[in-house]
C-alpha cells in the first residue's frame, strides 16, 4: 500500500475510493491503510480548504468539486481520521466553506442542515459515543477510556477554533488570509445545539467578540438568542465583555433581558432594596449600559413599562436603584474611555443632568439643602420659564426626575429636619406628584402642601402626639379624588412620622390602623367599601381612595429611606430601629 500514498493534488475519486474502502474503520486492516495514510489526506483536506475558501460561494465550491460532499460526509464518521492531529478541525472549516449563510433555495437549505448535523456531530461526544463500539479499539489502543478521549478532543477543537479566529482577528487587514463572514455564521449556527457545553465557552466568547469587516451582522440570530437564553438562565457563565458584545450586537437579546430582569423582581417579595439592588448588578445591565447605547434602550424599556403600569412605586422604585448603580458603574469605569454624560442624557438640559446624577453622599449633609433648592430652581425655570412644547416633553422631563428620586426623597426629609427654605423643596415636590398643570392643578397641589406642611411643622415638636391631632392637617387638604395630592400628603406624613418626636410614638399606631382596616376589607367587602374607609382612614397618612396602593407608596418610600441610611449612616438610631419595626410589620400586609 505504500506506493498509493503519493497522489495527485486535490485527486478526490482517489480519496472518495480510499473514504469508500476505509468505512468507519472497523477492521484491523482498514485501521491500518487509515493510519499510512492520515498524513497525506491532512495535506489533502489543507489544501482543498485552502482552495474552496476563495471560491465564490458553497454553490460555485460543489460546481467544481461535485463528490465533495460525499468526500466530507464519509471522512467525518471516520475516529480514526477526525482523532488524527487537526483534520478534524480542517474538515469542520471545509463544511462551513459549504454552508450558505443565505440559502436560496430548497437545496441549499437541505444542505445547510446536513452540513449542521455533520458539526455538530464532529463536537457532540453523545454522537460519539453511541457509536462507542466502532471506536472503542481505536481510543483504547491511544491509552484513553470514552470520557477523556471525547473530553480533550473537544477542548483540542475548541483551542485550534479560538485561535485561528483571534489570529483572524489580528490580522484583519489582510484580505486573502481573512475568513468570509459566512464561514463565522455556520460556525455560531453548529454551536447552537453545544451552548451549555463548558468546554465551548472560549469559542462562544471568541465569537461574541468577533467583528469581521462586514457591515452586517455575522453571526447568525440563532446563536445570538441561544446564548442568550442560557445566559439568562444561568446555564452558562461568560466574561462581560463578551455579554456586552452580545447585547449591543444584537437588540433582541438586550430587549429580552431587561423584561427578563424586570419578570425577575416583580416575581419577589421586595423586603429590602439590597435584595433588588443585588438581583439587578446580577444582571449585568447596570454595568452594560456604560455604553450609551445599552443605557438608552434599558432606560427607554423601563420607561415603558412604568406607563404600562401606570407609574406604580415597585417600578419607580427598581428603576431608581438601577440608575444608581448604573452611576456607580460609570463612575468606577474606565475614565480613559468614559463617555460624556450628555451622551446618556442627549436630550436633556444638562445643568439639571449634572445637579441630578451628583449622588447625595458626595456632598456634605449640610448642603443637601442648598443642592436641593438648586435642582428645583433649574427645573422650574425649564418648565415655567420657557416653552414646553408638549406633555410628551413635560414627560421626559418628570421622567429624567423621577430616576434621581433619591433627591426627592431627601427634600421630603430637609422640609422637616433642616432651616430649609419651603417653597422651592414643596414647588419641587408638587411637579413631582402633578407635574401637568392643566387648571392650575399643580398651583392648587403647591397651596394644599404648603398647608399641611406648615400644620405639621406646629405639631413637629410636639412630644404628646395622637392620631386625632393629625386629622386636621389631613382635613387641610382639599378635592379628595386627586391623586397627586394624596400621594404628596402621604409622603410628607410619612417623613413625619419618621423624624419628629411625636411620630415615632403614633407611627406603630398608624401601621397598625391602617393594615387592620385592609384585613377587614379583604375580609367583608359587604361591611366596610371604599366610601367608609375613605372617611374611617382620613386620620391615618393621607386621604386614600385606594388604601392598597396608598400602603405601597408608604412602603417603598420606607424602603428606599432605609436603604439610604443603611449606606450613609443614619445617625438618629431610634429613626432606623422605627423604620425597621415598620417595615416588618408592612412585610406581612402589602
Amino acid at each position: 500500500m505504500a506506493q498509493d500514498t503519493t497522489v495527485p493534488k486535490l485527486n478526490f475519486e482517489y480519496w472518495l475510493d480510499k473514504a469508500i474502502e476505509w468505512g468507519q474503520a472497523t477492521t484491523l486492516e482498514s485501521q491500518k491503510d487509515v493510519c499510512l495514510h492520515l498524513p497525506q489526506l491532512q495535506e489533502f483536506l489543507r489544501q482543498l480548504y485552502e482552495t474552496i475558501k476563495h471560491l465564490q460561494g458553497p454553490t460555485v465550491a460543489i460546481q467544481q468539486f461535485p463528490l465533495i460532499g460525499q468526500l466530507l460526509g464519509r471522512l467525518c464518521w471516520n475516529p480514526f481520521v477526525i482523532g488524527y492531529d487537526e483534520s478534524q478541525k480542517t474538515l469542520m472549516w471545509c463544511l462551513c466553506c459549504l454552508y450558505s449563510s443565505e440559502p436560496q433555495n430548497a437545496v441549499e437549505l437541505k444542505a445547510n442542515s446536513w452540513i449542521r448535523s455533520l458539526l455538530c456531530h464532529l463536537l457532540s461526544s453523545s454522537k460519539w459515543e453511541s457509536n462507542e463500539a466502532e471506536t472503542s479499539t481505536f481510543i483504547s489502543a491511544l491509552g484513553y477510556t470514552s470520557a477523556d478521549y471525547y473530553c480533550h478532543l473537544v477542548k483540542n477543537m475548541v483551542v485550534s477554533l479560538v485561535t485561528e479566529l483571534r489570529e483572524n482577528q489580528c490580522n484583519g487587514l489582510n484580505i486573502q488570509e481573512s475568513i468570509s463572514a459566512s464561514r463565522v455564521n455556520a460556525i455560531s449556527i453548529f454551536c447552537v445545539p453545544l451552548i451549555t457545553l463548558p468546554d465551548l465557552t472560549p469559542l462562544l466568547e471568541t465569537l461574541l467578540l468577533y467583528h469581521g469587516g462586514s457591515s452586517k451582522e455575522i453571526l447568525s440570530s440563532e446563536f445570538l438568542e441561544a446564548v442568550n437564553e442560557a445566559f439568562l438562565k444561568k446555564k452558562i457563565s461568560l466574561p462581560e465583555s463578551a455579554v456586552f458584545s452580545l447585547w449591543l450586537r444584537h437588540l433582541p437579546s438586550l430587549e429580552k433581558a431587561t423584561l427578563h430582569l424586570l419578570d425577575q423582581l416583580f416575581s419577589i417579595q421586595l423586603n429590602s432594596l439590597e435584595e433588588v439592588a443585588r438581583v439587578i448588578k446580577d444582571s449585568l445591565l447596570p454595568q452594560a449600559a456604560s455604553h450609551p447605547a445599552i443605557f438608552r434602550i434599558v432606560n427607554e424599556i423601563f420607561k415603558n413599562a412604568l406607563v404600562e403600569t401606570d407609574g406604580t412605586p415597585e417600578v419607580i422604585t427598581i428603576i431608581q436603584v438601577f440608575i444608581q448603580l448604573f452611576l456607580q458603574a460609570y463612575q468606577n469605569g474606565n475614565k480613559q474611555y468614559k463617555f460624556p454624560l450628555k451622551a446618556y442624557f442627549p436630550y436633556h438640559h444638562q445643568p439639571l443632568v449634572r445637579s441630578l446624577v451628583r449622588h447625595p453622599f458626595e456632598l456634605p449633609t449640610t448642603y443637601w439643602s442648598q443642592h436641593v433648592k438648586r435642582i428645583s430652581d433649574i427645573l422650574k425655570a425649564i418648565v415655567e420659564d420657557t416653552n414646553v412644547s408638549s406633555l410628551t416633553d413635560l414627560f421626559e422631563i418628570w421622567f429624567l426626575v423621577a430616576c434621581f428620586g433619591e433627591w426627592l426623597d431627601i427634600a421630603a426629609e430637609q422640609l422637616l429636619k433642616a432651616a430649609v427654605e419651603p417653597d422651592p423643596v414643596l414647588w419641587l415636590l408638587a411637579f413631582y406628584y402633578c407635574p401637568k398643570n392643566e387648571n392650575q392643578q399643580r398651583t392648587q397641589t403647591m397651596v394644599e402642601a404648603q398647608a399641611v406642611y406648615n400644620h405639621l411643622m406646629t405639631l413637629f415638636s410636639c412630644r404628646d402626639l395622637s392620631l386625632k391631632d393629625l386629622e386636621a392637617a389631613v382635613h387641610r387638604v382639599t378635592g379628595v379624588e386627586q391623586c397627586c395630592n394624596q400621594q404628596l400628603t402621604t409622603h410628607l406624613l410619612t417623613n413625619f412620622l419618621l423624624f419628629s418626636s411625636g411620630g415615632h410614638k403614633i407611627a406603630q399606631e398608624c401601621i397598625y390602623h391602617t393594615t387592620t382596616e385592609i384585613s377587614k376589607l379583604l375580609g367583608s367587602p359587604g361591611m366596610y367599601g371604599k366610601r367608609y374607609l375613605r372617611q374611617k382612614l382620613f386620620l391615618t397618612y393621607s386621604v386614600i381612595t385606594e388604601i392598597t396602593d396608598t400602603s405601597k407608596e408608604v412602603y417603598n418610600l420606607l424602603i428606599r429611606t432605609a436603604y439610604r441610611f443603611n449606606h450613609s449612616g443614619e445617625e438618629n438610631q431610634r429613626t432606623v430601629k422605627l423604620m425597621n419595626e415598620l417595615l416588618q410589620k408592612f412585610t406581612l400586609k402589602v
